[in-house]
């Protein structure tokens, strides 16, 4: 049963890992903030989750996996709120996402 859980634990780990890689290329790879800005909060979470779930497979059950799950639980509320509100500042601000063609979105309704 052992061997198992060993197994667990390093695909989850591995996983998170691959996963907050992936988030930090794109934050550096992709054109623009609001992109980037998804990029690193996606990522962010899942990556983190990933690797503190195969830290809960290894805790067992005790004091240290109910710590683990309140930084989960934690995370998971305010990783996105902050992307949200740090979005909605930026938009506050008159910063536009880009569209595909390059051109600024426009407020205007036709």
């Amino acid at each position: 049963m052992d061997i198992v859980v060993d197994i667990l634990t390093w695909l989850l780990l591995i996983s998170g890992a691959v996963f907050s890689m992936i988030g930090g290329f794109g934050i550096i790879r992709l054109p623009e903030f609001f992109s980037r800005m998804h990029a690193g909060g996606i990522t962010d979470t899942l990556g983190a989750g990933l690797i503190i779930g195969g830290l809960m497979l290894q805790g067992g059950f005790s004091l240290v996996t109910a710590k683990l799950f309140m930084i989960i639980f934690f995370l998971i509320i305010t990783s996105p709120t902050a992307c949200h509100a740090l979005a909605k500042s930026a938009l506050a601000q008159g910063m536009q996402p880009e569209l595909d063609s390059g051109a600024p979105m426009s407020n205007e309704k036709e």
